[in-house]
């Protein structure tokens, strides 16, 4: 017989290696990530709304529509929850059109500047909206 210590791959069987606090740590953080992302649609809402706010904001250059009841392109602005997304766009049907352009008409973007130019906002208010700490990925 031999006296030689029964060795393990990754040396559990010697004591080296039995200190598992840090993975604790990481369960608990784990969990609460999954706790917080159970209703994902709650963060795209906070995201949206704030999106849809800062639409509104931009500026609405003077039109040459006088009719009563005209609402410009810009206020119409919105969100709507449609099975587990949330899409935000224009209230009215030519919203696409001025946004992406026609094969007559250059493009007149709203959206995509706006979105660009504060998509670090959004991710920010929809992580803290689902209580994650936005700077922990920092």
């Amino acid at each position: 017989m031999s006296n030689k210590k029964e060795k393990s791959f990754f040396g559990i069987n010697e004591g080296k290696y039995n200190n598992f606090a840090g993975f604790e740590e990481l369960a608990k953080e784990v969990s609460t990530f999954i706790e917080a992302v159970a209703d994902p649609q709650k963060a795209l809402v906070i995201g949206a709304k704030e999106f849809v706010k800062d639409l509104k904001r931009l500026p609405k250059p003077m039109s040459k529509i006088r009719k009563t009841g005209y609402t410009h392109l810009v206020s119409t602005f919105s969100y709507r929850k449609k099975k587990g997304e949330v899409e935000v766009g224009w209230g009215k049907y030519y919203g696409p059109m001025v946004e992406y352009g026609t094969i007559r008409m250059d493009e007149i973007t709203h959206l995509r500047p706006c979105w660009d130019r504060n998509k670090e906002k959004y991710y920010e208010k929809m992580l803290m909206g689902i209580g994650i700490d936005p700077f922990f990925f920092y």
